[in-house]
């Protein structure tokens, strides 16, 4: 039987967590809230096998330290991180054995996304529903955009320029195409595509849970 921790919620919720993990065999899954520094010295008493870090507090409380994750990893706890503060974990410590998944995970370990900013959000911290849009989803419809010709590339550049130079907890679509100087009809074709793309950091979240999910019966990575 094989233990496995996931802290979530945020990205993906609990609900959604358990259709993918809870119908495999000889797995017990506990789901927790969002990690912060300390959750991983508590936690790792229940002697987890497999832990999945996917969303993280950022300025909360304090996040999650690089030397707690390696305490786990040391114990021989193979710990999988992907989507939020999973993802930028993963890129720091990758070569030291945690593993990344996902769009957001690449993002950071290939430099072209560097700051914690990118992937912070507002959130509710009784429902844990996101109050903001983080700047790497974002980037991520706008580069998208481009490619289906709905904006050029100098008006994605300006996009994401007033979106990261918004404070991530008042970051999101309508305050950043209000700021733009894209027309109506632009901004109504953007509205659309933004309405119909998908949560790549929900995407991420799923892609580590099938992963472990493989490694479980696998019983290797």
């Amino acid at each position: 039987m094989n233990k496995i921790i996931i802290y979530t919620g945020l990205s993906l919720p609990f609900e959604e967590a358990k259709e993918i993990l809870d119908t495999t065999e000889n797995i017990e899954v506990i789901y927790k809230r969002p990690i912060k520094r300390g959750d991983l010295v508590h936690d790792i008493k229940e002697n987890p096998d497999i832990i999945g870090i996917i969303d993280g507090v950022f300025h909360q409380n304090s996040a999650v330290g690089h030397r707690e994750i390696l305490n786990v990893m040391k114990k021989g706890v193979k710990v999988f991180g992907a989507s939020s503060m999973g993802a930028l974990r993963a890129s720091e410590l990758d070569s030291l054995g945690m593993i990344g998944i996902g769009y957001c995970y690449e993002q950071y370990a290939s430099g072209k996304v560097t700051s914690d900013d990118d992937v912070a959000v507002m959130l509710d911290s009784e429902t844990l529903e996101a109050l903001s849009t983080p700047l790497i989803s974002m980037n991520y419809v706008f580069e998208n955009a481009v490619d289906e010709n709905i904006i050029t590339e100098s008006e994605k550049e300006e996009l994401y320029s007033i979106a990261k130079s918004t404070f991530y907890p008042k970051r999101n679509y309508a305050q950043t195409l209000s700021k733009s100087s894209l027309d109506d009809e632009k901004k109504g074709k953007l509205i659309d595509f933004i309405r119909t793309s998908k949560d790549i950091k929900r995407e991420d979240a799923v892609e580590l849970l099938e992963c472990i999910k493989n490694y479980v019966k696998k019983d290797s990575f």
